[in-house]
């Protein structure tokens, strides 16, 4: 118990005072925000791999804007780490949840209304984010020709319901030059507990599954490599989306030399 103690107490001091690099930190499991810290730095380093200069990350669900405000804490580290710029863009109607579609956006759980946002509040905090605000079946069809994006790289899907989920899986189709090859994506409502009871039939697992049904050329698939190690609850929450006819899906970012000595 006081080996947990110290250790603990060693992890509080690197995070307050953000001994060693962010990689380290990250290692270290200290971040506010593990899988937002993940997903955007294993986006930036894949980013810098294939040559880009700059890259996007986007969350699907705003709400009052933490996570926009983590995800700019987070990033101006991440660009100075890798030399790559992150442009940042958060998804939200400005009002809160809408009413729930049918039974697959869980009514039973979730309320029109949930999570509004202070938008004037919000704004005057963020540094880089750009708000894209308005219903996602909307502003979906107009994201891209209104922003030209640099390749998203990560994406937080946090929108709650199948349906506007399925539909910020649906901007994925057709426009593969707006993407890296293999995008980090952590679903946050996938989990849950007794009251929520998520599954595969309903909510955003229901969204991942019909996408991947659906296309053939994009698969959202589980990293495994997460899950052979002591799992942590949002290592369950990290897909791959990956871009099998991307332009640069095939293109070699591995080690050089990987002979292995006699």
């Amino acid at each position: 118990m006081k080996f947990l103690k110290n250790i603990r107490a060693v992890r509080s001091v690197i995070r307050d005072h953000k001994i060693g690099s962010f990689e380290f930190r990250m290692n270290m499991s200290v971040l506010r925000s593990m899988p937002y810290a993940y997903i955007c730095f294993n986006a930036a380093r894949l980013g810098k791999k294939l040559g880009y200069k700059k890259i996007s990350v986007i969350e699907y669900g705003v709400a009052g804007g933490s996570g926009l405000l983590v995800l700019e804490e987070y990033i101006k580290e991440i660009e100075e780490y890798f030399n790559i710029e992150i442009d940042i863009y958060g998804f939200d109607t400005g009002a809160g949840l809408p009413e729930p579609v049918d039974y697959r956006d869980l009514p039973y759980h979730w309320k029109k209304g949930f999570y509004s946002m202070d938008k004037d509040k919000l704004q005057k905090k963020l540094k880089k984010a750009k708000l894209v605000i308005g219903n996602v079946n909307d502003t979906s069809k107009t994201f891209f020709s209104k922003y030209d994006p640099a390749p998203i790289g990560a994406v937080m899907h946090d929108f709650d319901f199948y349906s506007s989920t399925k539909t910020a899986l649906s901007m994925m189709t057709d426009n593969s030059n707006f993407f890296l090859p293999r995008v980090y994506s952590y679903f946050d409502d996938t989990i849950g507990g007794e009251i929520e009871l998520y599954n595969d039939y309903t909510g955003e697992r229901l969204a991942i599954n019909e996408f991947n049904l659906n296309n053939e050329d994009i698969k959202i698939c589980t990293p495994h490599h997460l899950k052979a190690l002591k799992p942590e609850v949002w290592h369950h929450q990290i897909w791959i989306s990956h871009f099998f006819k991307h332009t640069k899906y095939n293109d070699f970012i591995s080690d050089d030399n990987q002979q292995l000595k006699i």
